[in-house]
């Protein structure tokens, strides 16, 4: 068996499939030892494992000893072979295939050499060296100019330089499905919120709204600083006051804020189950 392929049963399946494919691509072969087509396929997959040295592992489970995981993952007939990525199942094939098409099927399953880019830039701008990062996006978008994940983390590096302007101009390169990924949606969110160096100060902003009440733009910039500063309660307040007052403002800016406050923190946060319930009642 190649050096980047395993047996692997119910124990060890959450390490060997699903944690390993946030890495590489996992194909998973479920097989049986009865099986005359899944004898032809397995020199084909453990060929390929070899030969594509790392870029995928190939994780061998037999179906008779691991009914469970068989029957969890739909596997009526075999070979039946199942491609997972970042721990889904994103692809399967069943029966034996030519190598032609094995080679195939993998291919479509590989990181392209713009993601390969991005995913070192991620590495890099955790390390906190962004500049470089931000080299390696740039040879990216000019790979592939619709990648939205690259423009997504393009535009958070630039955020991370201070370079606000040009964060926002490489957000508007985004799809118009962009914001259907959460993380994508929390990167947006954030540059968002982002304050220039000329915006004035908590202070200020307090004293225009203590004086004007309906000053509804004093309002929705001090939400924006609230933010900014990771002072999230206050900044919903803000806005619910806003949507209280005037809800089509400025285009709803009221609740399309929150909305994005919403993104940037994600449906789980208590935070937001209750101030999605406000909003509601503010609305309705």
């Amino acid at each position: 068996m190649s050096s980047h392929a395993s047996n692997v049963s119910e124990a060890n399946f959450p390490a060997e499939v699903l944690e390993r494919s946030k890495q590489v691509p996992v194909l998973v072969d479920f097989w049986a030892p009865w099986c005359g087509p899944c004898r032809q396929l397995a020199p084909v997959l453990e060929k390929l494992a070899e030969q594509y040295q790392g870029r995928f592992h190939l994780a061998k489970i037999n179906s008779d000893e691991n009914q469970r995981l068989s029957a969890e993952y739909g596997v009526r007939s075999i070979p039946n072979v199942k491609a997972f990525v970042d721990g889904q199942l994103v692809d399967e094939f069943l029966g034996a295939q030519p190598e032609s098409a094995v080679r195939e099927f993998i291919d479509r399953l590989l990181p392209s050499p713009a993601e390969l880019l991005r995913r070192l830039a991620a590495d890099l701008l955790q390390e906190g060296n962004a500049a470089q990062a931000l080299t390696l996006l740039d040879q990216a978008v000019a790979d592939e100019a619709h990648n939205d994940a690259v423009h997504a983390d393009r535009a958070q590096t630039l955020l991370a330089l201070g370079r606000l302007e040009e964060a926002q101009a490489a957000v508007r390169q985004l799809g118009p499905l962009a914001s259907d990924d959460a993380r994508i949606a929390t990167i947006v969110a954030r540059i968002n919120f982002a304050q220039p160096q000329d915006v004035p100060d908590t202070a200020a902003l307090e004293a225009r709204i203590a004086a004007d009440g309906a000053d509804l733009d004093a309002r929705l910039a001090l939400a924006k600083l609230h933010v900014s500063a990771q002072r999230y309660e206050p900044a919903l307040e803000q806005l619910l006051e806003i949507i209280r007052r005037d809800r089509k403002w400025n285009g709803e800016a009221g609740r399309k804020t929150m909305l994005s406050v919403f993104d940037l923190l994600g449906a789980q946060d208590a935070l937001v189950g209750k101030y999605r319930r406000l909003l509601a009642s503010a609305l309705y």
